[in-house]
């Protein structure tokens, strides 16, 4: 196939070029090469290249959403909407990806399913839901891949440096009472193609089995890398949501649980530490 990438220059995207260009034909394009707000650009560079595939992971970063709100509606409202359009028109089909925040975070036990209602609680997450309706209103062809907690090379962020840092003896700062489902990068993509493969359109969410806190991702990465109990708890400081995230609001709990890969037989993700000893010992050692 030949694919186009947007956003291909973040952890999801630059890892999904990697990945698809040993078998595809793929054009990796960030936001300076192409401004997905712009219709007419768009729509011109798409009629002239005719993907079958369109991928989009632009993103705003969440607190960045909060204080620029005219910018999180055009890159994740507009911008999907503009590319979902062009796929209808050009007979391609869309994955756009979007978020757990979609979600209020005020259950207390189980998973998130395509079952349960949005309910946003701050402007990244709903712009992101935005973003899926616009895309699905566009474009009958599309997946809508929902993701948490992301994490693998190429990211200088806590849950891809965690092991790092305390191998190293560097103390870290881990939330206690926030929980979700992490998700390796390498398993995102390799259950994207599959989901691809299947030519079933919907909304699919994409995560490693289990749930966890920050401070459990830590613990786990403390235990993979050596470290001794009473090492980890010298290393490892805790420490609230309220305290760690003056930003944005944050749901406090959203584990997801796929139901649509369920109904057409994709196995189980496989457990969140599993996927994170795979990475520690692949990736940092």
């Amino acid at each position: 196939m030949k694919i186009l990438i947007t956003g291909a220059h973040g952890l999801v995207g630059s890892h999904l070029t990697d990945r698809l260009s040993h078998s595809h034909d793929v054009l990796a394009l960030g936001r300076t090469d192409l401004d997905i707000t712009d219709a007419d650009q768009l729509f011109a560079f798409v009629e002239k290249e005719s993907p079958d595939l369109i991928i989009n992971c632009a993103v705003v970063d969440v607190d960045e959403c909060e204080r620029n709100p005219e910018k999180a509606a055009s890159v994740s409202v507009t911008g999907p909407e503009n590319l979902a359009k062009t796929a209808s028109d050009s007979g391609a089909e869309i994955v756009h990806f979007s978020t757990n925040y979609v979600f209020d975070g005020e259950r207390k036990s189980g998973y998130y399913t395509i079952d349960d209602e949005p309910e946003p609680i701050n402007i990244y997450g709903q712009t992101k839901l935005d973003g899926e309706r616009a895309v699905q209103a566009a474009c009958e062809r599309s997946y809508i891949v929902r993701t948490s907690w992301v994490f693998g090379k190429g990211k200088d962020s806590f849950l891809s440096t965690a092991g790092d840092s305390l191998k190293a003896g560097r103390k870290i700062s881990a939330i206690t009472d926030m929980q979700a489902s992490t998700t390796f990068v390498d398993d995102l993509i390799g259950r994207v193609e599959e989901i691809v493969e299947n030519k079933t359109f919907g909304i699919y969410h994409v995560v490693n089995s289990g749930t966890c806190s920050y401070h459990d991702f830590a613990q786990e990465a403390a235990r993979i890398v050596g470290l001794s109990e009473s090492e980890a708890n010298e290393l490892i400081i805790a420490t609230s949501a309220a305290d760690a995230r003056p930003g944005a609001p944050r749901p406090l709990y959203t584990p997801m649980r796929c139901k649509l890969s369920e109904e057409i037989g994709l196995e189980p993700m496989r457990d969140w530490r599993e996927a994170l000893a795979e990475y520690i010992r692949h990736y940092e050692w």
